[in-house]
């Protein structure tokens, strides 16, 4: 799996978001190997967009066809200076349920001294997890060879991932927590959408 996230500052949120939202019936109908997109603009009006795709060579056929050049122009009229992109090869999918129907969904954005470790840990014991954070309904890890990463975990609402935040986690995820935290260097940037767009293939 290949995966692409971008962001950037928003000056129109309607049309950005009729954009996304009209993309899979519209432009997106002939991307081949298209998997699916999340998208969504935080409080503080930036945008961030998560596209999966079965490979980096089905992404980059998806970027240059004429006509996803064409949506992309019209989107960058909506941005304020130009997008930033984080691309990966190193795609790590949890899914618990379904994702798509998740009301909220957090993006965390940081860098680890080990990413391979990170990667190990992360796919820890999911049906642990599962009994532990049932508002989970998966995720989403991108991660590059230097640390950096990228990571978006899909919940059932904010107000169920906020009461969930609050509980003590058993002996052994607190274990594998904890070296999760100690692999961390500087620190992590939390991007929250609290109203996600959340597209897939027909």
């Amino acid at each position: 799996m290949f995966a692409q996230m971008f962001t950037g500052k928003v000056t129109d949120a309607g049309a950005v978001r009729a954009a996304f939202e009209g993309w899979p019936a519209g432009v997106g109908r002939d991307a081949k190997g298209w998997l699916g997109s999340t998208a969504g603009i935080t409080d503080d009006g930036q945008l961030v967009a998560l596209a999966r795709f079965e490979s980096e060579e089905a992404a980059r056929a998806n970027s240059e066809r004429p006509e996803q050049g064409q949506w992309w122009e019209s989107l960058a009229t909506h941005l304020d200076g130009d997008a930033t992109f984080f691309d990966s090869s190193e795609v790590d999918e949890d899914v618990v349920a379904d994702p798509d129907t998740a009301g909220f969904v957090q993006v965390m954005r940081g860098r680890v001294s080990d990413s391979a470790r990170a990667r190990e840990l992360a796919s820890a014991d999911p049906g642990a997890w599962a009994g532990f954070r049932p508002d989970i309904l998966g995720s989403l890890m991108l991660s590059h060879d230097d640390g950096e990463y990228v990571m978006a975990i899909y919940f059932t609402s904010e107000a169920e991932a906020r009461e969930g935040e609050k509980k003590e986690p058993p002996e052994e995820l607190a274990a594998t927590m904890q070296e999760m935290g100690a692999l961390e260097v500087g620190e992590v940037t939390y991007l929250d959408l609290r109203d996600p767009w959340l597209l897939s293939p027909s």
